[in-house]
């Protein structure tokens, strides 16, 4: 999506240890418009897959998942990264690792929001070693409900969670595959859908 990867050079930052921040409209301030078009896009996508639910992690999958879920008509549902005393009842729960925050943590998501009905189109800004999505896998396999589609903004293509995705079998679209980066440059390739 050309108009991703422009914002990215425009206003994205390359830190050392890999890090690409785009706060300033992805996943701090948000900018709205952006958002729509890339909701729009992995409408355009997915439109034919049977999607009945968005699923995501919070917290910066959620504005993404909820625009998205404005083209679609469906509810969006968001794994929460800790258990608090507002989920009641039974819940599925996964083990997921941070690469931004070097920690363990488990995600919940109250059963009564998943089922073996559903077909759900994942989302997240980002994807580099998959484990957030592996997380979000597990509890889809636990409902029994069938992920038709996986969407993300900015995948690092140089790292293997894109890559093992799409040897599972997923439909994976990442909007933006940054191909390489360094201290001061990043490069993208073409998306693969």
């Amino acid at each position: 999506m050309k108009l991703l990867e422009e914002r990215i050079l425009q206003q994205g930052q390359v830190r050392p240890g890999n890090v690409l921040k785009v706060d300033c409209f992805l996943n701090h301030q948000l900018d709205v418009e952006l958002l729509d078009a890339i909701g729009a896009e992995f409408h355009r996508i997915f439109k034919d897959d049977g999607i009945n639910k968005i699923l995501t992690i919070e917290a910066s999958g959620i504005a993404i998942a909820c625009m998205t879920a404005r083209h679609f008509g469906v509810p969006v549902v968001f794994a929460k990264k800790a258990k608090s005393r507002n989920i009641d009842g039974d819940v599925f729960t996964s083990t997921v690792h941070s690469y931004t925050y070097g920690r363990d943590y488990e995600i919940t998501l109250a059963k009564k929001f998943l089922s073996p009905a559903d077909r759900v189109l994942i989302l997240d800004d980002f994807l580099a070693n998959g484990k957030a999505m592996k997380g979000l896998l597990d509890v889809c396999q636990q409902a029994g409900c069938t992920v038709a589609g996986i969407g993300i903004c900015i995948e690092k293509g140089f790292q293997p969670g894109g890559a093992e995705l799409r040897a599972a079998g997923y439909k994976l679209a990442s909007l933006a595959i940054v191909d390489a980066m360094d201290d001061t440059s990043l490069r993208f390739r073409a998306p693969e859908l």
